[in-house]
């Protein structure tokens, strides 16, 4: 699944291509994503301008003159800017068509993405929208800190792994960061968060800024299904410390690293380094 850094990259690639453009049409060839795009959308946006982009957690929200459209990648989803002329391939369900001659086309295998207009500005969405409205910090802004994480966790009892990956307590922190982020904090992912001091929050909320801000500038995590805005895989996979990489040597100790269960999803940790 693309990550927060993922939607980051994606955002600020394509940013300077739309905002202040003006939409001049919407080709829609499957509308049956995770919530199907109605019949009436195209004449909901075209002839709007584009007045803004922004993201909130893995969603981005494109401000028009009225209302917003809001997006998510879902599980395989991807946006890329391509030319009026450019032949769709599979899987290539929405097209949306600017004033320049450009067009930003949305491409979803697994159909597990979200393309819709709501009614809302971006302003109003973040406090009334449904899957906006309780979403914690964000892990890059001056709110998000070791303190947050600490006095959060003290009613909680959930594996640490499970309780950093609540978007409730911060957005954006998916399997593959909160893997990482553990791992350079020293911090056994299946440890309850509550008995947990303040100092290893600090030491954790340290290595999740660091972590994904690193990922942004090299343009995400290599995924099998992720690309891009421009259509390029992303780079951080390379620097990779435990995700994935069950049964090879911990790059700092030399143990090999393991795979457990934890919330469902799969964890890995040194058992040496991550006490």
């Amino acid at each position: 699944m693309p990550e927060l850094p993922e939607v980051e990259t994606t955002l600020r690639g394509i940013q300077p291509h739309l905002a202040g453009r003006q939409i001049t049409g919407l080709v829609v060839r499957e509308p049956r994503l995770r919530q199907p795009i109605p019949p009436e959308m195209p004449e909901r946006v075209v002839g709007q301008p584009i007045r803004s982009l922004r993201r909130r957690a893995k969603y981005l929200l494109i401000e028009l003159e009225h209302g917003s459209l809001f997006i998510h990648l879902g599980m395989s989803g991807s946006l890329r800017l391509v030319t009026a002329e450019s032949a769709p391939r599979p899987h290539d369900h929405l097209d949306l068509l600017l004033s320049d001659g450009g067009m930003l086309r949305f491409h979803d295998p697994r159909r597990f993405g979200t393309f819709l207009w709501i009614p809302q500005s971006p302003e109003i969405a973040l406090v009334e929208h449904p899957l906006l409205c309780k979403l914690g910090p964000e892990p890059l802004g001056d709110d998000f800190d070791g303190e947050h994480l600490y006095r959060l966790s003290r009613s909680r009892r959930l594996a640490v792994k499970s309780f950093i990956m609540d978007q409730a307590v911060v957005v954006g922190v998916g399997n593959i960061y909160a893997s990482e982020a553990l791992f350079q904090a020293f911090i056994h992912p299946a440890r309850p968060c509550n008995v947990l001091e303040r100092w290893h929050y600090t030491g954790l909320a340290s290595a999740i800024k660091l972590l994904l801000g690193a990922a942004i500038e090299q343009g995400g995590t290599t995924l099998r299904d992720f690309v891009n805005e421009s259509g390029q895989p992303g780079y951080f996979a390379q620097w990779l410390n435990v995700y994935g990489r069950a049964g090879e040597p911990c790059r700092l100790c030399g143990k090999p690293i393991e795979q457990q269960q934890i919330g469902q999803r799969s964890s890995f940790y040194c058992p040496r380094c991550q006490t």
